[in-house]
């Protein structure tokens, strides 16, 4: 698994901090040894880059982003990208769609989220309009898969009715995980797959370090069954892991959420 920190921000000045998520996660990943599949965990052996962002320049972040994601995803079979805020998404996984068309292969995109981000976007899409704006420009809307949702404005109901994008509710979640995860290996069968996991899908009791918390989620021992299956997926060539934030921590639990599921997809 190859590895990037992405340290983009553009949640109207409510995400800030999530921006040093990917060195904090690297600090506590120090602290475990090895994953539960056994295998060690050395933080030094990582092949490990970062992409340098100016936040200030969302336009040329955005570019930026975009640029160096199309590079790796050229160039390397497993990907995870470390942020940063869910804004990130737009432009690491538009890169991702250009290059399966590019390769004449399908792409399948599957994201945890409490929130389907689908509000109408600005020019540079925020994390709140990021997936909308990546369903504008191409991205087959038959191929996405929200997992997790539980707080959505009546607006982004709407776009996803529209658009007839498939959602996992919470309550499915928790009736059958085991079945859930069959479902998730169904729908990515025989595409390229890209997943996307911002933190607040876990229950902010088991993960506090969130710009935007939404209680009812997962526990996260159930988020670690659900991702350990999910790296089983052989067709699994991309994830992301957003919106943590260490200034909104308590006790280092969100970080150390964040290490462990890194542990989990080395």
């Amino acid at each position: 698994m190859f590895l990037v920190k992405v340290p983009g921000i553009n949640g109207l000045g409510k995400t800030k901090g999530c921006e040093k998520a990917g060195n904090a996660i690297l600090k506590s990943l120090k602290d475990i040894y090895s994953n539960e599949q056994g295998i060690p965990v050395d933080v030094n052996l990582l092949n490990l880059e970062e992409i340098h962002l100016d936040n200030s320049n969302l336009e040329y972040t955005d570019k930026l982003i975009y640029k160096n994601s199309l590079e790796i995803f050229q160039t390397k079979p497993k990907v995870l990208f470390l942020g940063g805020d869910h804004s990130i998404s737009y432009s690491t996984t538009r890169a991702f769609m250009d290059n399966c068309q590019n390769s004449k292969k399908e792409p399948c995109l599957i994201v945890f989220d409490a929130h389907p981000d689908c509000m109408k976007p600005m020019k540079e899409p925020s994390h709140e309009e990021w997936l909308r704006k990546l369903v504008e420009e191409g991205f087959p809307p038959q191929n996405i898969l929200l997992v997790g949702v539980r707080n959505s404005y009546p607006e982004e109901t709407i776009f996803l009715n529209s658009k007839k994008i498939r959602i996992i509710s919470m309550n499915q979640l928790i009736e059958d995980l085991h079945d859930s995860c069959d479902i998730i290996m169904e729908f990515s069968n025989r595409k390229e797959l890209y997943v996307s996991i911002d933190a607040d899908v876990v229950d902010p009791a088991f993960v506090p370090g969130l710009s935007y918390p939404e209680s009812g989620g997962l526990t996260s021992r159930q988020f670690i069954y659900l991702i350990q299956r999910i790296n089983k997926i052989k067709n699994l060539k991309a994830v992301d892991l957003v919106e943590i934030n260490p200034e909104k921590d308590r006790e280092n639990l969100a970080v150390k959420f964040g290490a462990k599921i890194l542990s989990e997809l080395l």
